[in-house]
């Protein structure tokens, strides 16, 4: 098994991607085993639920942190996952451990629906995020990422029959749930959830994504 170097700069090698025996699954953590070697990468909390058993043949996308007194190496299970992270180092006041918390508490179709409906709450459940940073997260991200890639992604997940819903009445649903107290999230996935939703006029809408809401309570 040949570890491979893909990318190579004058002065030093970036990593990126490790392919190997996944040897040790730890706490935020995991150890891949690559030619006699076992790399330790950090990874968020969506990644360790994809992880495959141990022993098993894994191809991880890293990011190498490099600091005057520190080499860290991040691991991500798509190269999505690794290009959000790397914006987020971007966003004022977050390091390489609040970009990876955040990746643990959303996936990155959760994180881009937040950044759409200014979701505060929801961008606050990462550790070491409060109210203020949340703010700042959205506000920079906005202009960071593609509003385009943002709205195609965004409702991705939890679709069903809502996809032929016009926009309109979709995104007048959700703003209506806001306004009842639910994060832009928890609307969104409430309203991409109804079945049948194509037939609904907004009225209708609206009460069948409250039902699943308080089901989902």
């Amino acid at each position: 098994m040949l570890f491979i170097f893909r990318e190579i700069f004058i002065g030093k090698i970036m990593i990126s991607y490790i392919k190997g025996s996944l040897e040790i699954i730890g706490d935020g953590f995991i150890v891949v085993e690559c030619g006699g070697i076992g790399y330790r990468m950090m990874i968020s909390g969506k990644f360790l639920e994809k992880l495959p058993g141990i022993h098993s043949d894994i191809k991880v996308y890293t990011y190498m942190a490099v600091r005057e007194d520190d080499i860290s190496l991040f691991g991500f299970y798509s190269t999505e996952e690794m290009e959000v992270f790397k914006i987020l180092l971007g966003v004022s006041g977050v390091g390489p451990k609040v970009a990876l918390s955040l990746l643990s508490a959303l996936t990155v179709n959760e994180l881009r629906l937040a950044v759409i409906s200014d979701d505060v709450k929801s961008i606050s459940k990462a550790n070491g995020i409060g109210a203020k940073g949340a703010s700042r997260i959205i506000l920079e991200l906005k202009d960071k990422l593609k509003m385009e890639d943002m709205l195609d992604a965004a409702y991705e997940e939890n679709v069903s029959t809502a996809g032929s819903v016009t926009m309109d009445i979709r995104n007048d649903v959700i703003t209506a749930l806001t306004a009842l107290g639910y994060t832009g999230m928890e609307a969104a996935k409430a309203v991409n959830k109804v079945k049948n939703a194509s037939d609904m006029d907004e009225e209708t809408l609206l009460k069948e994504a409250l039902k699943l809401l308080y089901t989902m309570m």
